[in-house]
């Protein structure tokens, strides 16, 4: 063993005084031709120094070449921090994304009982491999003003739909901000969320039935930002109206009007909270889809009226350690239409029709380990009970509910595997579905950080 330890310390001294030692004659050699070149740039740059000096010694006066000189450009803007050639360049990211569905029942069938067909994305998708939505984002400042952002999403169909399409500002005074195009409705928590940032494969039920996935403003949204310690939000958005409940309608203005606020805060040093309160008010003209009697088939076609819908939403955080964290989260939504409602060729079956919809979930997500989530849902929905003049007798109210539990591993900030399986019974017919999905998301390039 001393031997050994007298070694070591013989070899860690040696090592530094073999790094000291006289470096070889090729190295010196090497040097002195390095040396000998950097003298010779050196008096080839005074020499082009001395032959400018020269040169602008004899040409004509300043003046006379300024008056000759076309007028100068008015001035522009300086460029946003972090400008100059790369504010033309702008961020660009690439979720890549897709899933493998096994379902117990015909997909083909799925709907949700006692809510109308609102032509959005909902259901489990097709059984088997599955390409999702590849989400390409490009996002840059536009002036020291506003900057811009577009989603665009490309499905496995071969077709590319905008997701959102905005300018914000960002120099607006005393806590506001505006945006302007296509973008997420701020009602709510989750509706803003893109897909890939989800805690699950896909939406709550509530989503799903009340507004056929994420509801999409196309118009002009302000928040303002109160200058408090706690957190506090409110915000106000309208646009054209296209999109489920509402519709585009046959008049000049907008449809509708969204306003919501916000309230958070801290707790300790490891909790954080989140609560909000949303109202939104719409009108629809002849919007298609009717409610489905027990039988399958529609009580009318065409809905024209009022759809005012609350949302009240809630997030806790607990973050005792990077390695463990733990979030809940739920929202519950309640919708009021009235109106009047019509056969397919327009003619007015009843002008009292009203119905009161709800629905709500709540999930929580824990992360046991750096890379590994473990997580569960439960969805619940009233379809109320439709009542109009001469409604039918024996119109039963359908409450649909669905359980889901989730495992996530994060190799990193930039992929993610999942399984979900779903006991789902959405149809509200005695028999229920069962439903596991793999899901890989995949992202390239830069992003942006996600909401709280």
């Amino acid at each position: 063993m001393m031997n050994l330890k007298y070694a070591f310390v013989v070899l860690a001294a040696a090592l530094p005084l073999y790094a000291m030692a006289a470096p070889p004659a090729d190295e010196v050699t090497a040097l002195r031709a390095e040396l000998q070149a950097l003298k010779n740039d050196y008096h080839a740059r005074v020499d082009a120094l001395e032959a400018r000096i020269v040169q602008l010694e004899v040409a004509p006066p300043a003046a006379k070449v300024a008056d000759a000189m076309p007028p100068a450009p008015e001035a522009v803007p300086a460029a946003a921090p972090g400008g100059g050639a790369s504010a033309f360049n702008p961020a660009i990211s690439l979720i890549l994304g897709g899933s493998y569905t096994n379902t117990s029942r015909d997909p083909g069938d799925w709907n949700i009982a006692g809510f109308p067909p609102n032509g959005g994305e909902v259901g489990p998708g097709e059984r088997s491999f599955n390409l999702g939505e590849s989400e390409l984002t490009f996002s840059a400042s536009i002036d020291p003003y506003f900057s811009g952002v577009l989603t665009a999403a490309i499905t496995g169909e071969d077709e590319i739909e905008v997701e959102e399409a905005f300018v914000r500002t960002t120099a607006l005074p005393d806590g506001f901000t505006a945006k302007l195009g296509r973008f997420f409705s701020g009602f709510g928590y989750l509706n803003e969320v893109h897909a890939h940032a989800w805690d699950f494969v896909d939406q709550p039920l509530v989503y799903q039935a009340l507004f056929g996935g994420q509801f999409q403003q196309n118009g002009v949204q302000v928040k303002w930002l109160a200058p408090t310690d706690l957190f506090l939000e409110f915000g106000a958005e309208t646009g054209n109206g296209d999109g489920y409940p509402a519709t585009r309608r046959a008049r000049n203005g907008v449809n509708g009007a969204t306003l919501f606020a916000h309230l958070g805060g801290d707790v300790g040093d490891y909790t954080s909270w989140r609560l909000g309160g949303s109202y939104l008010t719409q009108k629809a003209e002849d919007r298609e889809g009717g409610i489905l009697d027990a039988a399958g088939e529609p009580l009318f076609d065409l809905f024209t009226g009022d759809a005012r819908t609350w949302v009240v939403d809630g997030v806790l955080k607990w973050a005792p350690s990077p390695r463990r964290q733990l979030k809940v989260q739920g929202e519950y939504m309640r919708r009021r239409e009235s109106g009047a409602i019509a056969d397919v060729e327009g003619i007015v079956l009843a002008d009292d029709f009203r119905n009161s919809e709800s629905g709500w979930y709540l999930q929580s997500v824990y992360q046991f380990a750096p890379r590994w989530r473990v997580g569960a849902r439960y969805d619940s929905l009233d379809a109320g009970t439709p009542r109009y003049t001469l409604s039918p007798d024996g119109l039963l109210s359908a409450e649909p509910d669905r359980l889901s539990v989730m495992l996530d591993w994060n190799p990193s900030e930039f992929s993610r595997l999942r399984a979900q399986y779903d006991w789902d019974n959405a149809r509200d017919d005695g028999e229920r579905d069962r439903i596991l999905r793999l899901q890989y998301i995949y992202g390239i390039g830069a992003h942006g950080a996600h909401k709280y």
